[in-house]
């Protein structure tokens, strides 16, 4: 019973107040043990791959259908890799491989390691506004970023292996889908998102440092790009599962 519940039994709804995304580049090869047999990295050019890192704003997080006073407020952060899997019915879907979740709220480790396999942890946020620049941080996970607010002709960071925002935009997330993999059952968990209006936009990241992408042994990743989107309608339906071939 209690791994039926952890496979997403049901659909889920917010709103995301903001989601803020920062992808970072590395070659192909230091990714490739971190993902499950039944995934393919999402390359660029066939070198690069690719790691994200996502801090959002959620506000009535909830199941679906439920009213909204019985949501839940939260920030989330998620440290994703790019991937593609090949369904039973033949089709690619590109999606997100989850290697580490955090929340700001016991609430919601507890709820989210009870209906998700994302292994949440709570961890101290702290964000702060001054002038034209915002700063997200962490004591506990040891990160920190800080963003220009007034820059608007933003351009690409300068070691991205992007030529122009276009190609970017294709790395930014998320996409459509999230896999799990249970390597002893061989079952693939599908969980599409589903979200209105989604418009990034690019962001110019003054400064960063992030202790997770040191613990998973990458070289040098370099700074991809970055992109904020505000104010959008966000679901997840009920997982799927799928027997791997």
């Amino acid at each position: 019973m209690l791994s039926f519940l952890k496979n997403h039994p049901f659909a889920v709804e917010s709103f995301f107040e903001s989601s803020t995304v920062l992808t970072f580049a590395v070659p192909k090869e230091q990714l490739q043990s971190l993902i499950p047999e039944c995934l393919q990295l999402d390359t660029f050019q066939d070198k690069w791959a690719f790691v994200a890192v996502a801090m959002v704003q959620t506000k009535d997080l909830r199941p679906k259908g439920f009213p909204k006073f019985m949501g839940n407020d939260f920030f989330l952060i998620g440290y994703r890799v790019f991937v593609r899997y090949t369904s039973n019915a033949g089709k690619n879907l590109r999606g997100l491989y989850i290697l580490k979740s955090e929340t700001n709220r016991k609430k919601m480790e507890f709820m989210g390691n009870m209906f998700t396999h994302y292994n949440y942890t709570t961890t101290d946020i702290n964000q702060s506004e001054k002038d034209n620049t915002k700063e997200l941080s962490s004591i506990k996970s040891n990160f920190k970023l800080k963003l220009d607010k007034a820059e608007k002709d933003v351009s690409l960071p300068k070691k991205s292996p992007f030529a122009n925002w276009k190609e970017a935009r294709r790395f930014a997330g998320p996409l459509p889908f999230t896999f799990t993999y249970n390597k002893e059952t061989k079952e693939v968990l599908i969980i599409e998102g589903v979200r209105q209006n989604w418009t990034p936009s690019a962001v110019k990241v003054i400064d960063y440092s992030f202790e997770f992408l040191d613990t998973i042994n990458l070289q040098s990743p370099v700074l991809a790009n970055a992109f904020v989107i505000r104010n959008i309608p966000y679901q997840w339906k009920k997982g799927k599962i799928e027997l791997w071939k």
